[in-house]
């Protein structure tokens, strides 16, 4: 009997092989032949699992930007009776990937959207996490203003555009060393504090 074939589980298997190569030196050399030499499966596997290099980077961007949403969403089950501004300031701090830990990730993230300048596909997948990312970030700041002691209302959509742009500027800056991650998260409570604090 044949044997059956994980489908799934190759194309993440293929897509972790991506991120390491990506974390190492970029996405503008990687070929398909190194991602399979990585990833120990054959050529053939790949092509199997991707028609284009263009698809296999987009399902690689979709795995890591799935990983980072899985680890907001832990945070915020683990304290589900957090105000809207707690979670906010969380699921902002796991986006900014500023942590040790998270420091490949970073390499990894910044690493897609620089090919996503010169990649429609790769800008299409970043518009469609960053419009997510954005609507949720809109629901808290609003859920959250409704408590803050504010003169003048804020314009939660306008708020969570600047906190996207905000926490993307803060990984490049502690990725090439402008910033320590202390710093940056400094900079991170200090714009979240303002916008309950600011009197107008």
């Amino acid at each position: 009997m044949p044997r059956q074939v994980d489908h799934e589980g190759r194309r993440r298997l293929i897509a972790e092989a991506v991120c390491r190569l990506a974390d190492e030196s970029g996405l503008e050399g990687v070929t398909l032949r190194d991602v399979a030499a990585r990833a120990q499966v054959s050529m053939g596997a790949v092509q199997r699992c991707f028609r284009t290099k263009d698809e296999m980077l987009v399902f690689a961007l979709g795995y890591v930007g799935e990983r980072i949403g899985e680890r907001v969403r832990a945070r915020l089950l683990r304290s589900p009776a957090q105000s809207a501004g707690t979670a906010l300031g969380h699921a902002a701090t796991e986006i900014s990937l500023l942590r040790e830990e998270h420091r490949a990730e970073a390499r990894v993230w910044l690493a897609f959207v620089a090919q996503a300048a010169v990649s429609e596909p790769l800008a299409g997948t970043l518009k469609a996490n960053y419009a997510a990312l954005q609507e949720s970030f809109t629901q808290l700041i609003a859920e959250a203003a409704e408590d803050a002691d504010r003169a003048v209302p804020l314009d939660p959509q306008r708020e969570a555009r600047t906190l996207l742009a905000l926490a993307d500027g803060l990984t490049a800056h502690v990725l090439i060393g402008h910033l320590t991650p202390n710093e940056a998260q400094d900079v991170l409570h200090a714009h979240l504090g303002s916008l309950w604090t600011h009197s107008g």
